[in-house]
């Protein structure tokens, strides 16, 4: 387990190694095209060391890498705004994001699809303005004297990542959501039942399905925690599982890893209410709030 820069570089830094042995060539070869010395393209493809866009350039160039999308993926992966000169929107908040936040954003925007378990609340991607800033306001401690500006970007941060759904092509959410997250009343009833009517209307988008999985399944493989699995267009060598902790977040690389978590979300879908009944569950929740 990495924290999520560690990961990126290592990932970006494989995928140029597979890219450098498509062409064929050594890593000295790809060293003398661009003119460097042969540890520097080392280092990058081990992850040594961070990397700056304009050398992941020169590399993709030098292998003749044409596709646009796998361009752009690369280049976010080694911090690059969106090849237009217009940094990436949460570069505003970096006086409020934690870097491994302002990675998990950086991820969440270049993945192609997201699996989420989630135990607790309501997914973020999902969440209501009054919900979210009832969420933000109980995870920073603003009853501890939170500047309200702070919290205010937060909730502004996680409003902002929704955006990602209504993207061409959108993200394609997959929520796996415990009945916890339907009973526990967060921010109190009416921003609950203004939620979980939220989440009605979102379920019938094409791009989001939601499925949960009452009590009444008794105890399953995430009991233990929630989990992120980001997929990428493309090649699943980049993707990665993400574990949210109450200070950090610790992201799975492994191909072992990845393959159990996978695993677990497919057992979770299995045992859950299909989409279809869990709409329905979720609105007789609503009736009964």
């Amino acid at each position: 387990m990495q924290h999520g820069p560690a990961v990126r570089r290592r990932k970006l830094g494989a995928e140029l190694r597979a890219l450098r042995a498509r062409t064929g060539l050594t890593s000295g070869e790809a060293a003398r095209l661009v003119g460097w010395h042969q540890s520097k393209v080392s280092r990058i493809e081990t992850g040594a060391s961070g990397v700056k866009p304009a050398d992941v350039r020169s590399l993709l160039d030098a292998y003749g890498v044409s596709d646009p999308e796998l361009r752009e993926l690369l280049l976010t992966l080694a911090g690059s705004d969106d090849g237009v000169g217009r940094h990436h929107w949460w570069h505003a908040y970096r006086g409020v994001l934690p870097p491994a936040y302002r990675d998990f954003i950086s991820l969440e925007s270049q993945a192609s699809a997201m699996r989420t378990l989630e135990t607790s609340v309501v997914p973020g991607l999902l969440q209501t303005p009054e919900y979210a800033r009832a969420v933000t306001g109980a995870a920073v401690g603003d009853l501890r004297g939170e500047p309200d500006d702070r919290l205010d970007a937060l909730v502004q941060v996680r409003l902002a990542r929704q955006d990602v759904l209504r993207a061409r092509p959108p993200l394609e959410l997959t929520a796996v959501l415990d009945e916890a997250v339907l009973r526990r009343e967060v921010g109190g009833p009416e921003v609950m039942e203004r939620q979980l009517r939220s989440l009605l209307e979102a379920a019938r988008l094409p791009q989001v399905r939601i499925q949960v999985l009452p009590f009444s399944a008794g105890a399953h493989i995430g009991i233990s925690g929630p989990f992120v699995i980001f997929s990428f267009p493309r090649t699943s060598d980049l993707d990665v599982v993400v574990l949210d902790h109450m200070t950090s977040s610790l992201y799975l690389e492994r191909k072992e890893d990845l393959e159990a978590y996978v695993e677990a979300f497919n057992t979770l879908q299995m045992h859950a209410l299909s989409p279809e009944d869990s709409l329905d569950y979720i609105a007789t929740t609503v009736g009964g709030a």
